[in-house]
């Protein structure tokens, strides 16, 4: 089997529906893939995270570049459901665990990148984006998109309508 054809079918595996395989064709005899994924930092990483996780372990294996998001601000915004004192700790402990699933199971973790949205987040030009996408979007649009990702509850804080445009 040739090289390509084994990156192809790493990339591909266990995935339910591939829209655009004539592009990622392209794509992977010019170069290697780059991956992002994305997670709040709300709790404690769980048995579940190997989902996400083996997926990545095939992206990697298959040399692609994944850089992981370590959306912090967010899980400050969701309700605080990480206080701002704990925000570098989650992070510290997020990359932790996901670099010894990863190691558990054999992955090289040389293409391996971290980000942490507060890391461009709080920048002024940053900022003036979100002044500028908040003039856009309705307060109705910010609540049904906020409503699919933020905790839901009886007296919702404003940050709820703020995460949406965060991403």
């Amino acid at each position: 089997m040739s090289s390509f054809t084994v990156k192809k079918n790493l990339i591909l595996r266990n995935l339910q529906e591939v829209l655009g395989e004539d592009k990622l064709d392209v794509i992977l005899k010019e170069r290697d893939l780059k991956i992002y994924w994305g997670t709040a930092t709300t709790g404690r990483p769980h048995i579940a995270y190997f989902v996400p996780i083996s997926k990545i372990a095939d992206y990697l294996k298959a040399g692609c570049e994944v850089t992981i998001l370590f959306a912090d601000l967010h899980a400050y915004l969701d309700n605080m459901k990480a206080p701002w004192e704990l925000l570098e700790l989650r992070v510290q402990y997020y990359e932790h665990s996901i670099k010894a699933m990863l190691t558990s199971i054999g992955v090289p973790l040389d293409k391996l990148k971290f980000v942490r949205g507060t890391e461009y987040q709080l920048s002024k030009e940053y900022t003036m984006d979100m002044y500028r996408l908040s003039s856009s979007i309705t307060e109705h649009d910010a609540k049904k998109a906020g409503a699919e990702v933020v905790k839901q509850v009886d007296n919702p804080l404003l940050s709820g309508l703020l995460y949406p445009g965060l991403l």
